[in-house]
């Protein structure tokens, strides 16, 4: 699938398409920032039109311009995860790689700005990234090691366990919440809650050979924290798009226009264009917002 996102843009060796695509060293990474900070914003109508284009017409130059004016977007995102053991330059890398997934995907005719919609797909490749790279043994992939890695926390603050070991009844407990079995609580809260250790950490500290580091407090949220935030994000993004979807047109318009486009348009503006009362627009509003709202939390409560 990555591959062919790549080969839907042109293969020339221009300087926006290599960018596009990752910075290929670190030390271009300086440079690499440079230019994308000198590439022009694009206006809303400008987003448009392009998004139009390369989604009707698959025209390369727009969505050439399109990734391009995203490239910073990515920068931004990817220098939030910097903290966690992964050179800047491969998190921007896979940053661009979620971009242009968002690009194959994107309907510039729900409403949303692509800016908007990009980010959710700029952060799962990230995630994806930091997932894959947490430990030297890798952390498990089936559903349930899934599961219990981005829940784990959450999990933990509903049953009100504060400890870090688990005893058994905790165990039970957790894997009763999270519907999965126990030796897979007890397996990722190990792997979690420990990071790997290099061979050339001192056995003891006899000699007072203890380096700074094992001495210094760390006040960040753990990883498991910030990934499952990003998942808790991302599945509204999804249960957002999927109720959208599901209303009808003239509903789901005005409560974009209206609750989701930025800057909101005005009551005045929907009443020309539908040929109804403010009122009336405002009324529309409301019991879309409400629908919306109940079915996202009604299916919430299912999923938990």
């Amino acid at each position: 699938m990555k591959k062919e996102i790549k080969s839907t843009l042109p293969a020339k060796r221009n300087t926006t398409i290599v960018d596009a695509r990752g910075v290929s060293d670190e030390s271009s990474l300086a440079q690499y920032i440079q230019t994308v900070q000198k590439i022009p914003v694009l206006t809303a109508e400008q987003e448009y039109e392009y998004a139009t284009k390369w989604s009707q017409e698959h025209d390369q130059v727009a969505a050439e311009k399109l990734v391009a004016s995203h490239l910073r977007l990515v920068v931004s995102v990817a220098y939030d995860y910097k903290n966690y053991g992964i050179p800047v330059a491969d998190l921007i890398a896979s940053g661009n790689m979620g971009l242009m997934q968002a690009l194959q995907k994107f309907d510039p005719d729900k409403g949303f700005r692509f800016s908007t919609y990009a980010m959710f797909w700029i952060k799962a490749e990230i995630y994806e990234t930091i997932l894959n790279n947490w430990s030297i043994v890798r952390i498990g992939t089936s559903a349930n090691q899934k599961r219990v890695f981005f829940n784990l926390a959450r999990a933990k603050r509903a049953l009100g366990i504060m400890d870090n070991n688990l005893s058994d009844e905790q165990t039970k407990q957790i894997a009763e919440y999270l519907e999965v079995p126990e030796k897979d609580v007890t397996r990722m809260a190990t792997r979690v809650g420990a990071r790997d250790v290099s061979l050339n950490a001192p056995i003891n500290s006899d000699d007072g050979a203890t380096d700074i580091l094992s001495n210094m407090t760390d006040g960040r949220d753990t990883i498991h924290d910030t990934l499952e935030q990003i998942e808790f994000r991302r599945r509204g993004y999804d249960l957002l798009k999927k109720h959208l979807e599901k209303m009808p047109e003239r509903d789901r318009e005005i409560l974009v226009a209206r609750r989701l486009k930025q800057p909101a348009e005005t009551l005045e503006l929907l009443s020309q264009k539908y040929g109804v009362s403010r009122e009336r627009v405002r009324q529309i509003e409301e019991r879309a917002y409400n629908k919306l709202r109940d079915a996202i939390l009604n299916e919430t409560k299912g999923q938990n």
